[in-house]
């Protein structure tokens, strides 16, 4: 009969479909299993049989790039698997360094670098004293972020507001410190971590920034950078501080080489003067303590903790000069007068001589 016959077939074809859907299946999940199983790799601890290795997404690379980077280093199986995953779930891949614990499976990795955690962070030092500029020099060799992005986050408005910093920039509002930060880092978050840096500091040191306002907190800082370029021993920051308080009491001009120098290099784009002579110190800026009278219109460098208490806590006294007399220690002589400030200066030029001539 033709019914039965039929209905034979039908059944055949039914176990033949099954069959295929089932060889299918074993097929995909025994290639999900093979090229999501962690590679083999030789451990660097045969009691845990674990290795750490370090892996770099470079900036705007692809994910196929990335994946065949990965399959040449033996971290996964297939970079294609890699590149249809990152496609089916638009996922993008975060630049840095990363370690990876091995063995993982892709799974583990694409986590990884997806929520860009285990990131090897680049240990910089930014030294007090140090301008905006050369700040965001030191920070372009160490990779984190480029120098340009820096300065213009620097002087971003809306960064400047949000620390009501009345100034152009963030000079001398970004604390010198030791940071750690992740390769290719946005400038944006570096400005802010080291700003966030410099009002914490300034709460350490019993310092309450709100208590004042944006124009004088500015003012303060601005002459707290001045001592920081200019003092050398600790315990004559703040009698230094002192000194030109005083100066500024009888509106007496700063005179503060540091000022030049900053006009110098910062202004002019000049090399670091190794001597400041007359004619420097009548260069007409803004920024030159000898010609003009008050403060400078902002910060010329950052200043450290030191040079923050000495400005907040300043020691009083009548001095109104201040030489450095001895280039070994750092000492400055503090006088009241301009002859004892003249005297100074000769004795510490003969002090100079005797040594050379005893050498």
């Amino acid at each position: 009969m033709v019914i039965p016959r039929v209905i034979k077939n039908i059944g055949l074809i039914s176990a033949i479909l099954a069959g295929t859907v089932f060889l299918c299946a074993a097929l995909a999940a025994g290639g999900y299993l093979y090229f999501n199983a962690p590679p083999a790799a030789i451990s660097d601890n045969p009691e845990t049989g674990q290795r750490i290795v370090s892996f770099e997404v470079h900036k705007g690379e692809t994910a196929l790039a990335v994946g065949k980077r990965l399959e040449e280093a033996g971290l996964i199986k297939s970079r294609y698997l890699w590149y249809i995953l990152s496609r089916l779930d638009k996922s993008y891949i975060k630049a840095g360094t990363y370690q990876l614990e091995l063995p993982a499976t892709q799974k583990d990795i694409r986590s990884v670098l997806l929520t860009g955690g285990r990131q090897i962070l680049r240990r910089v030092t930014i030294p007090e004293g140090v301008t905006l500029k050369k700040t965001a020099y030191i920070l372009e060799e160490a990779a984190i972020c480029d120098d340009g992005a820096f300065l213009a986050a620097a002087s971003d408005r809306e960064i400047l507001a949000a620390y009501h910093i009345p100034g152009e920039t963030m000079e001398g509002f970004l604390y010198p410190d030791t940071y750690f930060f992740p390769p290719d880092y946005p400038a944006r978050l570096v400005v802010k971590t080291m700003a966030d840096t410099f009002f914490l500091r300034l709460e350490e040191l019993l310092i309450n920034p709100l208590a004042l306002s944006p124009e004088e907190l500015y003012r303060k800082v601005t002459l707290a950078s001045i001592v920081e370029r200019e003092y050398r021993v600790d315990e004559e920051a703040r009698l230094m501080a002192g000194v030109f308080y005083n100066r500024l009491n009888i509106r007496m001009p700063l005179q503060s080489c540091a000022t030049v120098e900053y006009v110098i290099t910062e202004i002019l784009g000049r090399p670091h003067p190794k001597v400041i002579y007359i004619k420097d110190t009548e260069i007409r800026n803004p920024y030159n303590t000898y010609v003009m009278p008050g403060l400078p219109p902002g910060p010329i460098s950052a200043p450290g903790a030191v040079a923050l208490n000495a400005v907040f806590n300043p020691i009083a006294s009548d001095y109104l000069y201040f030489r450095l007399v001895d280039g070994a220690t750092g000492r400055h002589y503090f006088s009241q007068t301009f002859d004892d400030h003249i005297k100074a200066g000769l004795l510490y030029v003969k002090g100079n001589q005797k040594v050379q001539r005893s050498l």
